[in-house]
Order: structure tokens, then C-alpha cells, then sequence
């Protein structure tokens, strides 16, 4: 029989017991070997102690020896018969909340320590707020010290009443409460006679029997891997561990971000195959076919899918003691897979004392905020609250390589336009306007101008990467059209960047600007009976929807032109890329600033294995096939 395991964590404000608490627990239930009682006894004798200082058992560092405080995330390990148990003693100070969000990420239990004497502090409310926004599942309220209260009843009840009706605002939805005194014992280990008015369990004995599992997702199967083994020719594997659900052979399986599938063909262990892999379990998958997986990559089954963005609505702690940077690159690392990131918007900063939202530019070293990230390549995840594994992420300052801030997805960044179904009356709406102009028609309608040339007007809609080819194919696919009569407008970012949007830089505004210019020359274009041919990075949806909405309905065709980024920095024709990894290029697509691939363009084209040639003259057949052109 498998003896189940619960990873709790304790916290609460300076000098509350929180450490004496874990001493005890170790100590009543003999996980302690003699020497280290021994060694506790002499240090606390030499102290001038008059008992023995069990906290001493969890306060490892000299510093916190020396000032009886609990500075770093102690990890403590002990079982009873019943269960195992795996402690993180997070330290009170404010400064230390950082502290407190480590040792809680895994954690399915907190006992949140409050000293009778003091009452409900701004630490006890501080670290409910934390537990409620970490997602928890159950609290344990301690009110330790009642032996200096002389246990008196009064003094408990008023407590728990003035917590729970502070919890009444928090998501956390199992919440006990415990009178105790974990200096002498009485209900951690072993139920006290000196509070007879307390009808409940003691700590040790909830712990035991509190539901353990309620955090997992045994649901969604989500494998982020790790390291693909071949040790021969005759195994491909793929190890890691399972963050959430469960897998069997034979299951169809999808993985990200190929989109490749094939069927789960062995769950292999040092011990042997497994019938089936569960939430936790660290396994290899060998698959029925041979696809292209690498690190980072995530398996998933086919009919329970992950969503994907990069664009991130997320809550963040802040934990480096340099001020978060609005201007900074990040990278961004959610499970195994590793990408850059900028944090577009910080949208608060929340107040965990009052539970208030506070507008600010930055975050200092423990504040927590809420942000809109955006990503260079999408991540593959689920919101915090339906899976913890695939819902956090930690943030890594590219210089110094500190991770600096923990953070929980709530979910895709969207802003009001992302919401709207682009239309031809909605985008016209949306356009700037100048008051008292009027739109002044041509002499020709569309329809006589595509009668003259012998071929319906289009926008072709190039997008895809700097160094992608999209401009080489674009180029090429004009001659070909040249040759067949038709009548062509050929439109390039760095072309109109010398002259009609020659103002403006690359930041997230001036791209969207630039992209909104260029839609309305391409509009001109194709009321001209023209096939416009626009090659530009358009790196964001919004902006591409923007231009197709002011096209007709069936005339715009967007063509992303696909390649593996590392393809692309070692072909690197303008050596940009170069430039921009060791920091010269600022806002950098791909690189130090986002790309959105497109959602449902109307053809990919391959540019990192076909050729050019070939490319072009795919997409004649695609014009031909929608009676843009006549064969």
C-alpha cells in the first residue's frame, strides 16, 4: 500500500512559533535521531536557555541561530504510519514574502500561525491573501501560545472570529481552526486536557487525514519534456514527469508546438512499463511514430488540448532586490520551455494588506502585481486556477540570470479589438477620421478597372519573421504575375520606412501604426484593380485583422511565411540577427520582441525548405483556385 504524501507550509508574523511548531511535530513523533536533540540541548544550554528550544531543529542558518528568527524556506521531512510529510517553514519578516510564495507554489496545505497575545496581525492577513492567490486548497488557522493566554476561550474565539471574517473575502475553501501551545505540546502531536472547551482534532492528527490530492488536475494530461533519450538506434524516448492528468499506452497523443501526433507506445520506468502514468509520476514515453520532439516541447492528449497565446494575463511576485523594469527583456520560463518576454502593460500593484489595488510603474523586491506579458514564441498552458503546474512561470533577468519574479496565469491577454469579429463596418468605424472630409470616388468603379485588366483585385498579405523570405517569394510571385498581364502593386516595410513611415520607430505603438498606414495604401491599391503584394512582419493579430477588415470580404489573403527562428539566425542575410542578440537592435521581432503567428491565415508556406520558385508558384495555383487570376 502506497502511504499518501502531503506537502504543507507554515507561515506567519515574526516570533508567532512557527519553527517551535515543526520542532514539536518532529519531536513527539521521533523523526528526530538522538544526536540532534543532543546537539539542540547544548546549544540552547549555552544560550542560557531555561528549555529546550525546539525551533532550533528547523533554524538551520547561523544568522537565524544568532537572531532566533527563520530567514531562508527550511524544508523538513517526517511520516507517521499514516502519511509522509514534507514541511516548508517560510519566514515571517515582510521583506520575506518572496520567502513565503517559494516555499507555497507546492504546497497543498498552509497553517498559518497567530500568536494568542497579539491577535490578528498584518502579517496573518498578508499570508491568507497569499495562500487564497497561490491557490491552496486548506488553511489551517493556528492560534499558538495559548498557554500565555492561560487558555482562556475568550481570547480564541475572538481571534477566529475576526479571521474568518477576513477569509469571508478570500478563495480558499476549506478553513480549520486550532487552539494550541506548540512550546508544550498541547494539540500539535497529541490532543491537550487544558482546553476541554475544544471539541476538534489536533494539528498532527489533521494532517493526517485531510484530503490530499485536491490541488492535482488528474484530468488534463500535460507532459512538458525534459530530455529525449536515444541510446540506440532502436529507442527514441522522451523523459520527464507528469505535471498533471494521466496517460496510458495506446492513447493518442499530440505534441506541441509541431502539432504532430502519434499514439503513446510504452510508459517506461527504471523499474519496467507502466499500464498507466499519473500526475507526479516521473516516466519516458516512447510514441508509435517518429516525430520531432525536443526539450520544451509539451505532449498532450488530443481530445483535452492546452490554450496557447503570447499574449499573458498574469499575477506576478516580484522577488529580486532590483525594481522591476518596464523597459527590460525577460525570459520566461514555463516548465521546460524557455522563451523571451516583455511585460507590455502593468496594469497594479496590489496592496496584500488591505486586498486594494494600487496604480504604479514598477514593483519593488515582494510586491505583487498584475501584468500583461507578451511572449516571442506562444507558450502552451492553462490558467492558474484549473492547473498549477501549467498555469505558473518564473521570470529570469537576461543579464544576471536571477530569477526575479514567480508568476500565475489567469489567463490570454486580450484587449477590447481582439474581442470584436472584424468586419468591413466595424474596421471602417475604427479608422481615424478627419472631421468635414468626404470620400471622393474614382471615375472608374472596381469592376470596370478589373474588367480592363483581365483579373479580380486582391491584397496578398506577406507576414512571417525578418529573414523568413517573405519579401524573395513576394518579389519572384510578382514577375510570374507580370508575366500572366496582371496588373501589380508591390508593397515593403523598409521601402515605406523611407519615406511615408519614415517617423516612426519600432515600439508596440509605432508598429501598430505603421501596419495601419500600409493598410490603407494597400486598400488604394486593390480599389485600383491592383494585386497589391504587402510584405511586412506585422508581428501583432490585431493589426492584420486590422487590415483585413477594410478589404472586401474574400479579397484579402494572408500568407505567413514560416521558419524555424534558428534557421533564421544563421541565415541572418542583413545580420540583424546577430545585432540584436548581443543587444545593439533594440525591439527586435523574434528576438527581444513579440511575434504573433497568425491565427487562420488563408496559406503557410514552408520558406525554411521550399524554394522560393516552388513557393510562388504554390500560391499562383491558390489564386487561380479562387478566380483571382485565370490559368
Amino acid at each position: 500500500m502506497t502511504i499518501e504524501l502531503l506537502r504543507f507550509t507554515t507561515a506567519g508574523s515574526v516570533d508567532d512559533g512557527k519553527s517551535t511548531l515543526i520542532g514539536r511535530m518532529l519531536y513527539d513523533t521521533k523523526s528526530l535521531f538522538e544526536d540532534q536533540i543532543k546537539s539542540v540541548e547544548k546549544t540552547s544550554k549555552d544560550r542560557g536557555d531555561e528549555y529546550v528550544d525546539l525551533a532550533l531543529f528547523t533554524d538551520g542558518l547561523r544568522a537565524e541561530r544568532e537572531q532566533k528568527i527563520t530567514i531562508d524556506v527550511a524544508y523538513r521531512y517526517f511520516a507517521t504510519p499514516k502519511r509522509k510529510f514534507i514541511i516548508a517553514d517560510t519566514p515571517g519578516h515582510i521583506q520575506y514574502t518572496r520567502n513565503m510564495v517559494t516555499g507555497a507554489s507546492s504546497a497543498e496545505l498552509a497553517i498559518i500561525m497567530i500568536d494568542a497575545r497579539k491577535g490578528v496581525l498584518t502579517q496573518s492577513r498578508r499570508h491568507g491573501f497569499i495562500a487564497s492567490l497561490l491557490q491552496i486548497p486548506h488553511v489551517v488557522v493556528a492560534v499558538n501560545k495559548m498557554d500565555l493566554v492561560d487558555y482562556d476561550e475568550a481570547t480564541y474565539r475572538g481571534i477566529v472570529e475576526e479571521f474568518r471574517t477576513f477569509a469571508s473575502k478570500l478563495d480558499v475553501p476549506s478553513i480549520t481552526y486550532i487552539p494550541m501551545s506548540a512550546l508544550a505540546g498541547d494539540n500539535v502531536v497529541f490532543k491537550s486536557g487544558k482546553m476541554p472547551w475544544f471539541d476538534g482534532s489536533p494539528l498532527l492528527h489533521h494532517l493526517e487525514t485531510v484530503n490530499v490530492g485536491a490541488a492535482r488536475n488528474l484530468v488534463d494530461f500535460r507532459y512538458p519534456v525534459q530530455y529525449v533519450l536515444r541510446p540506440n538506434q532502436n529507442f527514441r524516448g522522451y523523459a520527464g514527469q507528469v505535471a498533471s492528468g494521466r496517460i496510458s499506452p495506446g492513447e493518442e497523443v499530440v505534441a506541441f508546438p509541431s502539432g504532430l501526433t502519434s499514439k503513446v507506445k510504452a510508459v517506461v520506468t527504471m523499474d519496467g512499463e507502466l499500464n498507466e502514468a499519473v500526475s507526479g509520476d516521473s516516466v519516458v514515453l516512447t510514441l508509435e511514430d517518429e516525430i520531432d520532439i525536443s526539450r520544451g516541447d509539451m505532449i498532450v492528449r488530443q481530445g483535452n488540448l492546452p490554450r496557447k497565446d503570447n499574449r499573458i494575463d498574469a499575477t506576478i511576485c516580484w522577488m529580486d532586490e532590483t525594481p522591476f523594469d518596464p523597459k527590460a527583456n525577460y525570459q520566461l520560463m514555463h516548465n521546460t520551455r524557455l522563451v523571451r518576454a516583455i511585460v507590455t502593460k502593468l496594469n497594479y500593484k496590489i496592496d496584500v494588506d488591505t486586498m486594494k489595488r494600487e496604480e504604479t510603474n514598477n514593483l519593488a523586491l515582494n510586491e505583487i502585481g498584475r501584468v500583461q506579458l507578451t511572449t516571442t514564441q506562444p507558450l502552451f498552458f492553462d490558467t492558474y486556477n484549473k492547473n498549477r503546474h501549467t498555469g505558473s512561470f518564473i521570470l529570469i533577468d537576461m543579464a544576471t540570470n536571477n530569477t526575479v519574479a514567480a508568476g500565475m496565469i489567469r489567463g490570454a491577454s486580450r484587449e477590447v479589438d481582439d474581442l470584436v469579429e472584424v468586419t468591413q463596418e466595424n474596421a471602417e468605424i475604427r479608422r481615424q477620421r478627419t472631421e468635414n472630409v468626404v470620400w471622393e470616388a474614382g471615375a472608374l468603379s472596381l469592376e470596370e478597372r478589373e474588367s480592363l485588366n483581365g483579373h479580380e483585385a486582391a491584397v496578398l498579405w506577406f507576414t512571417g519573421l525578418s529573414g523568413s523570405g517573405k519579401s524573395t517569394v513576394a518579389k519572384i510571385l510578382e514577375r510570374k504575375l507580370f508575366e500572366m498581364n496582371a496588373q501589380t502593386m508591390f508593397l515593403d516595410g523598409d521601402n515605406l520606412r523611407h519615406g511615408l513611415n519614415g517617423d516612426l520607430g519600432f515600439s508596440a505603438e509605432d508598429r501598430a501604426e505603421n501596419i495601419r498606414r500600409v493598410s490603407e495604401v494597400a486598400s488604394l491599391g486593390f480599389a485600383h484593380g491592383n494585386i497589391v503584394l504587402a510584405s511586412f512582419i506585422s508581428p501583432y493579430n490585431r493589426d492584420r485583422n486590422y487590415a483585413r477588415g477594410i478589404v472586401p470580404e474574400g479579397k484579402f489573403i494572408e500568407i505567413y511565411a514560416k521558419c524555424d527562428i534558428e534557421i533564421l539566425k544563421e541565415r541572418d542575410p542583413k545580420g540583424l540577427y546577430a545585432r540584436a542578440l548581443s543587444g545593439e537592435i533594440k525591439n527586435f521581432t523574434g528576438i527581444s520582441a513579440p511575434y504573433e503567428e497568425p491565427e487562420d491565415p488563408e496559406m503557410v508556406i514552408e520558406t525554411g525548405s521550399g524554394t522560393p520558385e516552388a513557393l510562388a508558384d504554390q500560391i499562383i495555383q491558390m489564386l487561380i483556385s479562387k478566380g483571382i487570376i485565370e490559368d
